[in-house]
């Protein structure tokens, strides 16, 4: 039996859209983000590809350069790479996040990290 992933459909939908070139192997779905809702975050950068055991969403809210709330997450093994879920908070601001495993060694994009945009949920512009 082939190995499952409780993301289920999201990890086909991603091997479909793996064609496109995602900077730094990092997707984020469903887009736009919307606050209160749950956010899944697919990972196959170079610390999923250099084979250095478990790798961590390291994540926070707020300013890009002022993160709150900062957590680490585990994240599961799939064929593709690694994933995650996390449900955004109620409020406007950005999504930050990072990688690392379990060597610390970390993935930041270049020292910029990945970073999204929180919207409310109305349809304003």
């Amino acid at each position: 039996m082939a190995n499952r992933s409780r993301f289920g459909d999201n990890e086909a939908r991603l091997k479909a859209m793996h064609e496109v070139d995602y900077p730094g192997g990092v997707v984020v779905d469903p887009v736009p983000i919307t606050a209160g809702e749950e956010v899944t975050v697919f990972y196959n950068g170079l610390l999923g590809k250099e084979g250095q055991g478990q790798v961590y969403l390291h994540y926070g809210f707020g300013k890009h350069d002022s993160w709150r709330n900062v957590s680490d997450m585990k994240m599961e093994k799939t064929g593709w790479g690694w994933v995650t879920s996390v449900v955004m908070p109620e409020h406007e601001g950005r999504f930050n996040l990072c990688f690392k495993d379990g060597a610390d060694h970390w993935d930041n994009n270049s020292s910029v990290d990945w970073s999204f945009q929180i919207h409310n949920g109305s349809n304003r512009y």
